[in-house]
């Protein structure tokens, strides 16, 4: 994820945007059975790609806090408290 991001950071010459890689590396990153299967018709296929490229760009504009030291630090604190 960091790389795509890294390629983002050059989007004035490539034109690949966060989006722009998002639709591209969606299926290939968050990939659907359901998709793939024969009962999804046409129109279900392109929501459900559609809802993984939003995803993968979300991840891709906030690959820095997502994948930071310090939030792995916190969710590993938060694993061992019971609420």
């Amino acid at each position: 994820m960091r790389h795509l991001a890294r390629l983002a950071d050059y989007c004035s010459v490539t034109n690949m945007h966060t989006k722009n890689l998002a639709i591209v590396w969606a299926p290939n990153l968050l990939r659907s059975k359901q998709i793939e299967s024969a009962c999804f018709s046409g129109t279900a296929a392109f929501m459900e790609v559609r809802i993984q490229s939003v995803v993968v760009e979300f991840i891709l504009n906030h690959v820095d806090v997502l994948f930071s030291s310090k939030l792995s630090s916190v969710i590993r604190e938060g694993a061992g408290v019971c609420l």
